[in-house]
């Protein structure tokens, strides 16, 4: 079996083409498959450390994929996309011995995330992150600043990073509390042993504790095989209990008996099993009203809250947003092969100014957003949209939007009502449609994109329920 080497299931072009885009910019060997059963007839051909598929497909649909990897291959990870809601599904496939699920819509920062923490525990670690250039490495990524606070706080961090203790991040969405988590793992003694990552606010209660503590073969119906939990995966390592604000409450007294006996009871065992594990956790709330609240343990909450850390705002680190904003253009660039876009002085001037309510990951989404409506040119005020800044209702953004886009005919007959960059775009490309009789190659001629790309979005439209 080939290291880094990934199969992508799905029916949907557009989707295997977005998934494999991604993953292949992140170093993996990706190859692709239209439908189940060739995902087979290639998975026993050529053995795929991590396979990705998709639930609904005609014929042999993700389960029946799952299920023959496992037969054929029980140590290959398999992850599952599935559609949002579908709890039931996830808890089966889980069962059934899936690594991980992704509910769409899901970005595909979160899908590198998935796969980077399934390749880390494979192959015992997480060695999957970038090498030390310049500022503060932490994984997969880096923790870029100049800011004389963060820059104090890292170097707290690299200092409490050798004991056991638990540490406890908070901050507002958005500010990195991850990168920080990962980063104290990898200046920790346990930095060449596995960081494990559980998000409770995104697995439902009655999954995250199969998934937390493991079960037995036979523990419930469909437990087929013997699985340890992610407190055995961890063992020796990190464990990052991620929103740990959002644990149902039952389930927070068992974390509190692992955390005091370091033994861990997976469903249906008949003795506990020892683990050594530095526990990380963060939260976005304010864990003293979660508990005054009665949502929180009380008991719990004394019990994590060894070393607080709060992760300033960006809003309270100016000086690193222009700092930002470069890397993140240099990033966007590269992903979408553009090489001459530049931040006009302008521009750098409303970012600084700018509030940040969804701090460094809005910062992220909105130069990436920016680089695409530039055309790869000078990043101006009009391929902006911040939210509530000069004037910047969805309306005027519907409008600075239209102007950006090219061979847009009498835009006055589009309305312009309230609408996100996403909804101009589907307007223009069914307006432009309705004009030339439906001719794909006419439209893709005058809004200046391929016949592919319309094509993607007609099917993206349709998927969601739109008539495109």
């Amino acid at each position: 079996m080939k290291e880094k080497s990934i199969l992508i299931v799905d029916d949907e072009p557009s989707m295997r083409m977005a998934l494999s885009e991604s993953l292949i910019s992140c170093g993996y060997d990706v190859e692709t498959s239209s439908n189940g059963e060739e995902a087979l007839r290639k998975f026993q051909k050529d053995k795929f450390q991590v396979v990705i598929t998709d639930m609904r497909m005609p014929k042999v649909g993700g389960m029946d994929v799952l299920r023959g990897i496992k037969e054929k291959s029980p140590d290959t990870a398999v992850i599952v996309i599935t559609a949002y809601g579908t709890v039931n599904t996830a808890v089966e496939a889980m069962k059934e011995g899936a690594s991980d699920f992704i509910m769409k819509p899901f970005s595909l920062e979160h899908l590198e995330m998935v796969v980077k923490g399934v390749v880390a525990q494979d192959t015992g670690g997480d060695r999957t992150g970038m090498q030390e250039t310049e500022g503060y490495a932490s994984g997969g990524k880096e923790i870029i600043t100049e800011d004389k606070r963060m820059r104090a706080l890292l170097k707290v961090m690299e200092t409490i990073a050798k004991s056991k203790s638990i540490v406890l991040i908070q901050g507002e969405s958005g500010t990195g509390k991850e990168l920080l988590a990962r980063y104290i793992h990898r200046h920790s003694d346990r930095a060449t042993m596995p960081f494990v990552a559980v998000n409770c606010a995104a697995i439902p209660g009655n999954l995250l504790e199969s998934e937390m503590f493991g079960y037995e073969k036979g523990a419930f119906t469909g437990a087929s095989q013997k699985k340890p939990g992610k407190f055995e995966l961890a063992d020796g390592g990190t464990l990052l209990l991620d929103e740990i604000s959002e644990m149902d409450f039952h389930l927070q007294a068992k974390l509190l008996r692992i955390i005091q006996e370091s033994e861990v009871d997976r469903l249906g065992g008949k003795s506990p099993v020892p683990v050594d594990v530095r526990i990380i956790a963060t939260t976005n709330t304010d864990l003293k009203t979660r508990v005054s609240e009665k949502k929180f343990r009380d008991d719990l909450y004394y019990r994590l809250n060894v070393i607080p850390v709060t992760v300033p705002a960006l809003r309270e680190k100016r000086g690193d947003i222009a700092l930002l904003a470069k890397v993140f253009l240099e990033k966007y660039c590269r992903l979408n092969g553009v090489s001459n876009a530049t931040l006009s002085a302008e521009v750098i001037n409303i970012l600084e100014k700018y509030p940040w309510p969804g701090n460094v990951r809005e910062l992220e989404n909105i130069i990436e957003r920016s680089v695409l409506l530039s055309g790869g040119c000078v990043i101006c005020p009009e391929h902006l949209y911040l939210d509530g800044e000069d004037g910047g209702s969805r309306n005027e953004y519907a409008k600075r939007a239209t102007l950006c886009l090219p061979g847009l005919i009498d835009r006055q007959d589009i309305a312009l009502k309230d609408m996100t960059l996403r909804e101009v775009e589907e307007q223009l490309i069914c307006e432009t449609l309705k004009r030339v009789g439906g001719n794909r190659t006419e439209a893709s001629k005058i809004l200046g994109v391929s016949v592919r790309t319309i094509r993607n979005k007609l099917n993206e439209y349709k998927s969601a329920g739109k008539q495109g």
